[in-house]
């Protein structure tokens, strides 16, 4: 008896990334957007193959992951801190001091992502360094404006004015929905309220936390009409 069947249609192969090895080009491009990283889009089979990928690593500037890790790690400074012997041997680490024996204070360190053995011995992380300058920057309340929102990689572009008004910062649009209250699709020029190290040097060090509804703006400040919803 003849199959009824037409001919078995086999997915096109995609193309491999070029600068991981372990993914396609789109699962890197979705990952790179994405809390989750590659990780988070694949099947149980394929976990374990792209678990380590570079391209939406959290230690990987500019991911949606670095983004998340850099809050994440400040909000813990700020509200949940290490204690004293895990802070004092994370500065002893930045310092470049030499600690054979760390002791109970690096487990504490390493599961938090804040140090890591390197050839052996322990040493601080770039999320350690965030988490140090978290301690000791002085963070404080500014007006932020959200410029634009971009759904398909899920984030926003805001001006910080107590930064640089003029210099556009891409921070995390779930963030600011969650942290806010508000909908996403309300967000485009709307004045807002965050903590930010203000003193930060670039747009890489600059960590905005706690978005809230901002008081009423005065009229005709940097654009805002009396009739302008905040």
């Amino acid at each position: 008896m003849d199959e009824t069947f037409g001919p078995e249609y086999v997915r096109p192969a995609q193309p491999d990334c070029t600068r991981c090895g372990c993914c396609t080009a789109a699962l890197c491009e979705k990952g790179r957007t994405s809390v989750m990283r590659c990780l988070g889009h694949v099947g149980d089979a394929f976990r374990e193959t792209v678990a380590s990928c570079p391209c939406s690593a959290e230690s990987t500037k500019h991911t949606s992951a670095w983004m998340l890790a850099q809050v994440r790690v400040t909000r813990l400074a700020q509200e949940l801190p290490i204690p004293e012997a895990a802070e004092l041997l994370l500065r002893d680490l930045a310092g470049g001091k030499v600690v054979a024996e760390p002791g109970e204070p690096f487990p504490q360190l390493k599961v938090r992502g804040l140090a890591q053995l390197v050839h052996g011995m322990p040493a601080i992380t770039p999320l350690g360094l965030t988490y140090l300058m978290a301690k000791d920057e002085v963070r404080a309340a500014t007006a932020v404006r959200v410029v634009d929102v971009d759904k398909k990689t899920r984030t926003a572009r805001v001006e910080v004015v107590a930064w640089r008004p003029d210099e556009p910062v891409t921070v995390l649009m779930d963030q600011i929905a969650t942290d806010s209250g508000l909908d996403v699709d309300s967000l485009p020029g709307r004045w807002l309220t965050a903590d930010a190290n203000c003193r930060a040097e670039n747009a890489d060090g600059l960590v905005l936390t706690g978005y809230r509804n901002s008081a009423p703006l005065p009229a005709g400040w940097m654009g805002v009409d009396d009739g302008e919803d905040q």
